[in-house]
């Protein structure tokens, strides 16, 4: 295709957010009626089957422990396109969401309303460009005027068109095809595409088969790092702020039990992902995974009044996916600046 198409407008966003929002939380809406009934706080979390110590807060029910006078419901996501989505259509409070379409939500005239409040990883090698060992491409000029599977508006999308303009070359020089992690093993298997960008668990099963060109680790250290970040509702921000000093706290803790009991993390991931632990150890040891003195310092979230170097990397995410043609414009610094809640950051890592 001559360019990758440039994703729909925030008018048709919202038109289709109810359909997307209504699939996701499929299952759940019993649980949302009970968490306005009895006077209880309703908190509804967006999370990823993906290795974090998200995974770790919900396992070992750290927030609901923290917030017993709360109802909280959790709301699996595939990609952050629908957790954006679902912002829209006001059916999250919380969610995980990457760094790539947290800097689309914030782009164009009407920014999705909500703020970036924690950083979950910063991408390593469990994000990864893997081609099909029998296309016999062994880097990514091989791939010129193939067909590459990635989620679009996602950490992976991004870091994808990074390694094309690495390599030298465009966009129009392959052919990108939009599909979801499962949908993307699906048509591996077939033999549908040549290569994709993905994320774990999906991307050590295309590793058995491929063979991997780069890594978001490698994308990130020459300068183009991509984060899972957490953001929260501005609605949320003004109903209810001591739930979001408590889901930190909580982060935090999840955090601080990835380094101090790893075999216990490691327990939590794999039970929650439904994998052995050999595996979810393995998945664990790809990511990036900061203490939370480091999230909220000035390399990263930074802290009250005083944002981090995330806000370089959002908005130079922004100038990138803009000069690709995948928003209208760049957000400016000052509009990701407003886009920080940095308040009572630094007594939630204490």
């Amino acid at each position: 295709m001559s360019r990758v198409p440039q994703g729909p407008s925030r008018r048709l966003l919202l038109a289709g957010a109810l359909a997307a929002v209504s699939a996701a939380v499929t299952g759940c809406s019993s649980d949302s009626e009970a968490s306005t009934s009895g006077g209880s706080e309703r908190l509804r979390i967006g999370y990823f089957a993906f290795p974090s110590g998200d995974l770790i807060v919900k396992h070992k029910k750290l927030l609901e422990k923290a917030l017993p006078d709360h109802e909280i419901t959790w709301i699996k996501f595939d990609s952050g396109a629908s957790v954006n989505q679902a912002f829209i259509g006001k059916s999250l409070d919380i969610a995980a969401l990457g760094s790539s379409p947290f800097a689309r939500g914030v782009s164009g005239s009407s920014p999705i309303p909500y703020k970036v409040a924690w950083i979950l990883d910063v991408a390593g090698e469990n994000e990864a460009l893997v081609a099909r060992k029998d296309t016999g491409i062994s880097d990514v000029a091989g791939l010129k005027g193939r067909t590459i599977g990635t989620p679009f508006a996602s950490t992976s999308h991004y870091s994808l068109l990074a390694a094309l303009e690495t390599a030298g070359l465009e966009a129009s020089d392959v052919k990108l095809v939009d599909l979801q992690p499962q949908a993307i093993l699906a048509a591996w298997q077939r033999g549908d595409i040549d290569a994709a960008y993905v994320w774990l668990p999906t991307l050590d099963e295309l590793r058995e088969t491929g063979t991997q060109l780069t890594s978001s680790k490698e994308i990130g250290g020459a300068g183009r790092p991509t984060l899972d970040l957490a953001v929260v509702s501005d609605d949320l921000i003004d109903r209810d702020p001591k739930a979001i000093d408590a889901w930190r706290k909580a982060e935090a803790e999840a955090l601080r039990l990835l380094k101090s009991d790893p075999d216990g993390s490691v327990e939590a991931v794999a039970a929650e992902l439904g994998i052995s632990a050999a595996d979810a150890g393995a998945q664990l040891k790809q990511g990036v995974f900061l203490t939370p003195e480091q999230v909220a310092s000035a390399d990263w979230l930074g802290t009250d009044g005083s944002p981090g170097k995330l806000l370089t990397y959002v908005t130079d995410t922004g100038r990138f996916l803009a000069d690709q043609k995948q928003i209208d414009a760049a957000p400016s610094g000052d509009v990701v600046r407003k886009a920080f809640y940095l308040e009572g950051l630094s007594d939630a890592v204490k």
